[in-house]
């Protein structure tokens, strides 16, 4: 697998495709996608870890919300389906790292604020984001149609195969 064709598939999503909601993205590319997203959060995990001040992976996490959101629902239509149900995920997501932000800005008292509003109306907010992450998740693993949608076009094939030398 080449790193470089991963990264670079990264760093164009973000760049040209940043809040692209229009067309189709093939299965491969955005499960490729959502691997580089992973790893960019985990670092930023190991950061926040370090560091100590646990701000950092929410920025990330506000940061590729929308990019993720773009991609999800390009993938969505690929599998001939209206995209429009990844802006539930968004709302929902934007709420979560928004609260994250704020209670890692916020400390001492940060976990506390966290605490109360988990306990009063934030498992609801957790519990609908489980929820509609799985029925997204369900939709993006599901093969694309071969043939043009009302959507657009296929999408062109993405294969990070080997680097070649």
């Amino acid at each position: 697998m080449d790193v470089n064709k991963l990264w670079q598939n990264f760093i164009d999503t973000v760049q040209n495709h940043y809040m692209d909601f229009s067309g189709r993205v093939g299965r491969s590319q955005f499960w490729y996608f959502i691997l580089v997203c992973v790893a960019v959060s985990l670092i930023a995990a190991i950061v926040d870890g370090v560091i100590g001040f646990r701000v950092l992976g929410a920025i990330v996490g506000l940061f590729l919300l929308l990019p993720t959101a773009g991609m999800a629902t390009r993938r969505v239509q690929d599998t001939g389906r209206n995209g429009q149900i990844v802006w539930i995920w968004v709302v929902i997501a934007a709420i979560f790292w928004l609260i994250s932000l704020l209670a890692a800005l916020s400390s001492p008292f940060g976990a506390l604020a966290f605490l109360y509003f988990f306990l009063t109306i934030g498992w609801i907010i957790t519990l609908a984001y489980l929820v509609v992450t799985i029925v997204i998740i369900y939709f993006c693993v599901q093969p694309g149609q071969l043939e043009p949608n009302q959507f657009g076009p296929p999408p062109p094939v993405f294969n990070p195969g080997p680097a070649t030398v």
